[in-house]
């Protein structure tokens, strides 16, 4: 789609879906949380292991985060661990009381449970990652299957993974729906040929909205049912 092209917002018929994909942080999940650990809590602990402020260590940090974004690397706990020497895993577990639904998130996925639609998750998220966040919200009791793309060794940017993914799943792309809030994977994803696609306009509940690069919007899942 040309820059600047105007979306024709077509409504979704549930009647010719039969499988939805979702992703998980910024789309079910705040994306807040991520950004603060990230982006706060990450370069306090480095800061404190290695002698500086966690302002002079997000500096440091910032442009090893920038090498790899967009890689499977980008999303990896294992990655980091190694990098900043840090037990990244235990201090995503001793923080895990601030992650939480988007508001009306948990909702939406009860509803669409009683859809009888084939409900599955897709998240670039590790699976240690994957593993913390079902411990606190239960997000796997609403779907049918959960996948980390880190079983595929590479991320939903990447064009490489949608055959694989369709190869697992068994999801027919003309007959599924698919919501996320980045930009390349919803990219990612028409150019594979998903028939119904959605971006979130509000991942993070305390940002404004973001730019969805000529995808229909939504401000939030809960708007979809």
């Amino acid at each position: 789609m040309a820059s600047g092209e105007a979306v024709v917002d077509v409504a979704i018929d549930w009647s010719r879906v039969d499988t939805v994909l979702l992703d998980m942080d910024g789309t079910l999940l705040d994306l807040g949380f991520d950004n603060w650990f990230w982006r706060e809590l990450v370069p306090r602990h480095y800061g404190a292991a290695n002698g500086m402020s966690a302002g002079d260590a997000w500096e440091l940090i910032q442009p090893r985060f920038a090498a790899v974004h967009g890689t499977i690397q980008w999303y990896c706990i294992e990655h980091w661990t190694r990098e900043f020497g840090l037990d990244i895993a235990h201090i995503k577990r001793t923080a895990q009381e601030r992650i939480r639904y988007l508001p009306g998130a948990e909702e939406f996925l009860v509803k669409l449970t009683r859809s009888g639609k084939r409900r599955v998750l897709v998240t670039n998220a590790h699976p240690l990652t994957l593993a913390v966040k079902d411990l606190k919200t239960g997000l796997s009791a609403h779907f049918d299957a959960c996948h980390s793309t880190h079983e595929f060794g590479v991320p939903k940017e990447h064009r490489e993974l949608w055959p694989q993914l369709e190869a697992v799943v068994g999801f027919d792309p003309e007959r599924t729906l698919f919501v996320d809030d980045s930009v390349p994977v919803l990219d990612a994803a028409r150019a594979f040929g998903i028939r119904w696609i959605r971006a979130i306009r509000y991942p993070d509940s305390g940002l404004g909205p973001q730019a969805t690069g000529g995808h229909i919007a939504i401000d939030r899942i809960a708007d979809l049912l």
